[in-house]
């Protein structure tokens, strides 16, 4: 019995002396513990594993802080850290040590690093406490790094993608521009007159100039950039150059060669700011970098951009080269090239001769778009040169609202929007070609329910007036009345076969046409739709393809602005007949042909144009006297290839202040 218990005891105490033993976890165990917060970039962690004779030459607050900032520079991300535990117990050697391998793979700014490496944990013991700790190297964060090297970043810009018309004619370019500088020691005694000289040239302040000179960076002989210039500007250039120590040189910057006949298509870009890096950081860009700030440079911003190009690499101690860790090339960006055509687009901008409104010219049968343009317009170039205050105050200032894109802003279209009215109500047998109304006078209300209200149209022709009577004369009595025949819920109904009530599917952001604010809910507001007025607004660009059914067997064509090869696209099949399409259109050519037309003065002589005029009115009320826009949607007819859609504010004449100008297009173009 005695024997027994001897050998319980003995049994239990060898249990608790195994026990105590292992108490402290297995190297592999403390190997993983350590690879998470490797791979969790827990730097502070990391180092708490470290043995004794490692933490006796790094300091916890240089490695963390040295480690977090290598990491993040280089973009570390996706880091992991591959360990495959020994099947077997490893033993260790004679000073108490294990070695283990693992596979380490990241990504980085550069591209990817993978490397194998090993690792040695030792067995120390303080305060009565054994435990596993990580004899740390540099090699074991990055392959053949050793103490005292570091890790080196280069970066490489890519080529921002030009953007081109069809012809391959460049609408924004990497060009060269003039960079004026001064360097301080030769402006001689003269200083402060020779600065209030260059402020006055080149419309700065003498602070502005003063605070360049003043920056930290600035050494006596140092060229400092106070200004860049258009190569346009070489007069000036060379006046300001014959002072004291002022010098010019040519440098690589962004051209917008047609300036303002297509800025607001085209856009310009402008140095990142510290609000844009808010968004962008995370997609790579930098304070140092340019960024598309409005137009086209902003919408294909990701396709013109191109990626930066970087490589990560370890310099050696003592300058004893460099190994690289990755490298990425440089991907420049896209050049882009637009279907437009830069002769329609400056055309149709020179027709426009400043006054407020806007153009849209577009290929009838493929949707290609020929010209968007937007008047008064700015010269983008000022923006990228470094546009002054003053400059910058005269635009925001300016009546005309020159910042404003007009092509892609929505307006009243007025009668331009009769032969739509005209489409659905021959579609829904409201009415038919022959479909007469026989008003006296130039007033109509439907009952005397309207109250005061009554629709107006411009004169009355004394006689009955049918649909293409309606047309020729512009006769807003007659499509208020086919509106009313629809009622406000199917005439909604159909114009959204038009494309209303839905985003314009357009490579440019416009804004979305819209029939009403809130329903055609009142017989008021549908017979004022009827003729284009009500709450009714659209884009001159949604106005010129809104045309295209009847030149395409009742087919809405969809709008192009990208030249990709691709074919012409239908938007909406089917919106009218073929038969119903041919009716308007023959209608329209008598709207130019007839002696009688609101568009005879667009009448070319050996040019076949189908067209249709608008005055919309503007005023909050029907006594109000308001301003009226003058709107004129052409095409020629015989082999159809150009249709355009014209809009001024604030017209004297009308219609008649925006057809001859339209005209003008036409003969540009065709002739």
């Amino acid at each position: 019995m005695k024997r027994y218990i001897w050998l319980l005891m003995s049994i239990t105490f060898s249990i608790i002396l195994l026990t105590g033993c292992n108490k402290y976890p297995l190297p592999e165990e403390r190997f993983e513990g350590f690879i998470q917060d490797w791979e969790n970039q827990d730097f502070g962690k990391v180092y708490d594993q470290f043995s004794a004779d490692v933490k006796e030459t790094v300091k916890k607050d240089e490695f963390v802080d040295r480690f977090s900032k290598i990491y993040k520079d280089i973009n570390v991300n996706d880091l992991k850290v591959n360990f495959q535990k020994p099947e077997e117990e490893l033993k260790p050697n004679e000073e108490g040590e294990v070695t283990f391998s693992y596979d380490v793979s990241m990504a980085t700014i550069a591209g990817p690093v993978e490397f194998k490496e090993n690792t040695t944990l030792v067995l120390e013991e303080k305060d009565d406490e054994k435990k596993w700790t990580i004899k740390w190297q540099p090699a074991m964060f990055f392959p053949e790094m050793e103490e005292g090297d570091g890790i080196g970043i280069s970066v490489t810009s890519p080529i921002r993608g030009e953007i081109l018309d069809r012809n391959g004619v460049k609408l924004a370019e990497n060009g060269l521009v003039y960079e004026i500088g001064l360097v301080p020691q030769d402006l001689g005694e003269n200083k402060v007159a020779t600065i209030a000289t260059v402020a006055e040239l080149l419309k700065l302040t003498p602070e502005f100039i003063e605070k360049q000179l003043n920056a930290s960076w600035v050494k006596p002989d140092y060229f400092v950039p106070i200004k860049s210039l258009s190569l346009q500007d070489q007069e000036l250039v060379t006046e300001v150059t014959q002072l004291n120590g002022v010098l010019s040189k040519k440098v690589d910057s962004r051209v917008y060669p047609f300036k303002e006949a297509t800025a607001h298509l085209i856009g310009y870009i402008g140095n990142v700011t510290a609000e844009d890096l808010k968004t962008l950081e995370e997609k790579g860009y930098s304070a140092n970098d340019v960024v598309g700030k409005k137009g086209l440079e902003m919408v294909l911003e990701d396709r013109l951009k191109g990626e930066r190009g970087a490589k990560v690499y370890i310099k050696k101690a003592n300058d004893k080269g460099e190994v690289t860790l990755a490298e990425k090339a440089a991907k420049d960006g896209e050049t882009i090239k637009l279907v437009i055509d830069i002769d329609v687009q400056l055309t149709a901008y020179d027709q426009l001769q400043g006054n407020a409104g806007a153009a849209a010219a577009i290929h009838p049968l493929t949707g290609e778009t020929l010209a968007l343009v937007s008047s008064p317009s700015f010269d983008p170039n000022a923006f990228v040169l470094g546009i002054s205050s003053e400059e910058w105050n005269r635009l925001n200032e300016d009546p005309l609202k020159p910042l404003i894109n007009r092509f892609g802003s929505t307006y009243a279209p007025g009668s331009a929007f009769k032969p739509i009215t005209a489409g659905i109500a021959l579609e829904n047998q409201v009415i038919s070609p022959e479909t007469s109304i026989d008003i006296k006078g130039k007033q109509w209300q439907k009952e005397s329910s309207w109250g005061g209200y009554s629709i107006t149209r411009v004169s009355d022709p004394g006689k009955p007036v049918n649909l293409r009577d309606a047309l020729v004369y512009s006769d807003n009595i007659y499509f208020a009345q086919a509106a009313l025949g629809l009622g406000g819920e199917l005439f909604e109904s159909e114009l959204s076969k038009y494309g209303f009530g839905e985003p314009f599917p357009f490579e440019y952001p416009l804004y979305e046409s819209k029939v009403s604010n809130e329903g055609l809910k009142t017989e008021i507001l549908t017979a004022d739709t009827g003729y284009g007025q009500g709450q009714l607004e659209m884009s001159p660009v949604h106005l010129a393809i809104a045309f295209t059914p009847i030149l395409n067997s009742g087919n809405l064509i969809k709008p192009r602005l990208i030249l990709d090869g691709s074919e012409a696209e239908v938007w909406k099949e089917k919106v009218i007949s073929p038969d119903n399409a041919q009716i308007i259109l023959d209608d329209l050519v008598q709207v130019v042909e007839a002696p009688n037309g609101t568009a005879q003065d667009a009448k070319i002589e050996g040019i076949q144009i189908a067209g249709k005029t608008g005055t919309a009115e503007l005023k909050a009320t029907k006594e109000e006297d308001g301003k009226e826009n003058g709107l004129f949607v052409a095409v020629n007819t015989v082999n159809p290839s150009l249709l355009v859609a014209m809009l001024i504010e604030d017209v004297n004449n009308g219609s008649h202040d925006v057809t001859p100008k339209v005209k003008a297009v036409f003969e540009s173009v065709l002739k």
